[in-house]
Parts: structure tokens; C-alpha cells; sequence
């Protein structure tokens, strides 16, 4: 039987989900982010999408500007939008555009309702991650589309794992 978004309200599984994506968030610290973090960050995630065959494209960008995009094989422009869709959800919210959506979700309702704002320029769809500098604050997006958004979501918090030298999740 397929579940209704009302249906997910104290959905323990989401409820479990959003912790993990918060504590992901709380965690996931950078000492900086200059040009060239941002190129190892990109070529890394480039390097898993090759290395697994993904039709992924990356995308980092810092106050704005685009400090890195690459375009896997079996994308298209739409991946472009989705990336540019999700940052901004990041951007506006600061939080990951999974968590984003999944708090609609639990909350029986979608991101589209709760905020008003138009789908051809937000998507609370996962795979964008804020990139934040501790003592800082969020200074820019790390993006990937092209998978599911739970995968695009992991995909990008494994890279940044592996990038701050961080063992992967235990559970």
C-alpha cells in the first residue's frame, strides 16, 4: 500500500532520517573553502561518479559564483536546473535541500505548500549540502544531480567525509 504524505506525520523512520541528515549538517565542518578546496571537492565526487558509472553532475559554488561544475555522461540540461534548483533551496533555508523537504514531509505537507515559493526555482529535493566554514557559517552549496535524492544526498555527504578525512557513518 502506498502511503500518503499525511501518513507520514511521527513516521519514526522520517523522523530518524531528518536526525541523521541534521546531525550530518552539524558535523560536516570546513576550516575554509577557497578555489582550490573547491576543486579537490569537485574532482573527488567526479572520481565516484566515474569510478560507479553515475550520471551525475557536480556543481560547488561559494557566495554566488560557480567554483566548480562537471557533467558525467547521461546527463542533460536538466540536471543544470535541478542543481541550480536545489542550491538555492540550501541558499534560502540554509540546510540541506533533503532536509528541507523531508521536515515538509513529516509534517504531512510538501515544500512546495509550506514555503509558496515556485518549483521552477527551488526544489527540496536531496543532493545539495550547505558548505560551512566553522566559525563561519554556510558560505556556499556542494551539488550533485542525477541519481534518486536520497543517493544524490549520500553521494555528496560521502565525498565531503572522505574530503575532511572522516570515517564513513557506522550504522
Amino acid at each position: 500500500m502506498t502511503r500518503t504524505a499525511a501518513q507520514h506525520d511521527g513516521d519514526p523512520q522520517l523522523e530518524k532520517l531528518i536526525r541523521q541528515v541534521q546531525e550530518e549538517q552539524r558535523t560536516l565542518l570546513l576550516d575554509r573553502l577557497d578555489n582550490d578546496d573547491a576543486w579537490r571537492l569537485g574532482c573527488l565526487l567526479v572520481e565516484l561518479g566515474q569510478e560507479r558509472g553515475l550520471p551525475i553532475v557536480v556543481d560547488i559554488r561559494r557566495g554566488g559564483q560557480q567554483l566548480f561544475h562537471a557533467a558525467l555522461p547521461g546527463t542533460t540540461a536538466d540536471n543544470d536546473s535541478w542543481v541550480t534548483r536545489k542550491s538555492r533551496v540550501v541558499d534560502r533555508f540554509g540546510a540541506p535541500s533533503f532536509l528541507v523537504g523531508l521536515r515538509s514531509r513529516l509534517k504531512g505537507s510538501t515544500f512546495e505548500h509550506d514555503t509558496g515559493l515556485p518549483l521552477q526555482e527551488y526544489a527540496a529535493h536531496g543532493g545539495s549540502f550547505p558548505l560551512t566554514v566553522r566559525d563561519v557559517g554556510v558560505v556556499g552549496t556542494v551539488t550533485v544531480s542525477g541519481l534518486a535524492q536520497a543517493e544524490d544526498h549520500a553521494l555528496v555527504v560521502e565525498a565531503l567525509r572522505a574530503f575532511l578525512g572522516e570515517p564513513g557513518p557506522t550504522t
